[in-house]
């Protein structure tokens, strides 16, 4: 009979805690977790414009502050000394190439026959030669001739002989025509004053600087009149698109930084809200930028996000702190 009181008193605590315990697990997960948030700045993305050729400065086409377009022309150097450099270029290659169709058509019949009529003589030439030693060869066996004089007839002989076989040889050299490797030069100096002019003509059209992106003015560092050298920035601008926001998790935070992630971005200047995409995560921890850096997070291990702004407008202005927002 105790037994059953016992029970019967005990099945009522027993049903308020089991209460109790759903209640209590119910409310735990039905609470969503807290929002992620971050803190960080739009990148800064600036590009300074210089020419890659020496010169005097002849144009500075904007001011500090205008709007480019990709490919609109900013500044130009005076372009005369290239022009000039590359009629130059274009005259030797002229050349080079009139070298070349001379070498390939060979020899004009006018010289060969010319180099005919040289042979023609030389044998003549060697005919009477041989012919007058042979005589003074006679004279001398009769007393009629000294041997001295035997001697010069003989040598002029020989000289006749030579020149008859130099004659054969320049007729045979205008009969062939140009060597495969005389040839092979030409076509070396041709390209050669080629790849001269290309260099020229690049020369003049790096006279121009154009702008690379969609873009604002953000120095004019030189005036027109100035003397600028290869690599000497004249321009400073800032990359307008895409824009980029650099973000700092922690370790236990990464789970959340998946490539693709959707998240909301906020400024303090404007109650505007930016969307964006969480573009890259470094692989590499480092320590907690200054920039965004709290009494708590000074000996912090963190790792840099890059967040890519849906539809940026002039409001979201490189520099500017920021906070990122992602899901819960």
């Amino acid at each position: 009979m105790n037994f059953k009181k016992r029970r019967v008193v005990l099945l009522p605590v027993l049903l308020m805690v089991a209460a109790m315990a759903a209640y209590a697990w119910h409310f735990f997960h039905s609470q969503a977790a807290p929002p992620l948030v971050l803190y960080g700045n739009v990148d800064i993305r600036e590009t300074d414009l210089a020419f890659r050729q020496s010169g005097r400065l002849k144009t500075m086409l904007m001011e500090e502050g205008a709007t480019v377009k990709a490919g609109q022309l900013l500044a130009t150097l005076d372009d005369v000394p290239f022009q000039e450099a590359v009629a130059g270029a274009e005259a030797n290659v002229a050349q080079a190439r009139a070298e070349l169709a001379k070498l390939y058509h060979g020899n004009r019949p006018q010289q060969v026959a010319e180099a005919r009529e040289a042979v023609r003589q030389a044998a003549a030439a060697d005919v009477n030669a041989r012919a007058d030693a042979a005589r003074q060869r006679g004279l001398l066996a009769n007393g009629a001739s000294s041997q001295r004089i035997v001697d010069a007839a003989t040598a002029a002989s020989d000289a006749a002989d030579a020149n008859l076989a130099a004659a054969k040889q320049q007729l045979n050299l205008m009969v062939v025509g140009s060597r495969q490797e005389d040839i092979d030069a030409g076509v070396a100096q041709l390209a050669q004053t080629q790849a001269n002019l290309a260099q020229a003509q690049t020369a003049l059209a790096d006279t121009h600087v154009f702008a690379p992106v969609d873009a604002i003015v953000l120095s004019r560092v030189r005036e027109p009149g100035s003397m600028v050298g290869p690599s000497v920035p004249v321009y400073t601008l800032t990359d307008l698109i895409p824009v980029y926001v650099r973000a700092y998790a922690r370790e236990t935070e990464l789970g959340k930084m998946v490539p693709g992630t959707r998240v909301k971005v906020f400024t303090d200047s404007g109650k505007h809200v930016y969307t964006g995409t969480v573009g890259f995560v470094s692989p590499q921890a480092e320590f907690t930028p200054k920039s965004v850096e709290t009494t708590d997070l000074r000996t912090d291990l963190v790792y840099r996000i890059r967040v890519t702004i849906d539809h940026p407008d002039e409001h979201l202005r490189q520099g500017m702190p920021v906070t990122v927002r992602f899901a819960s």
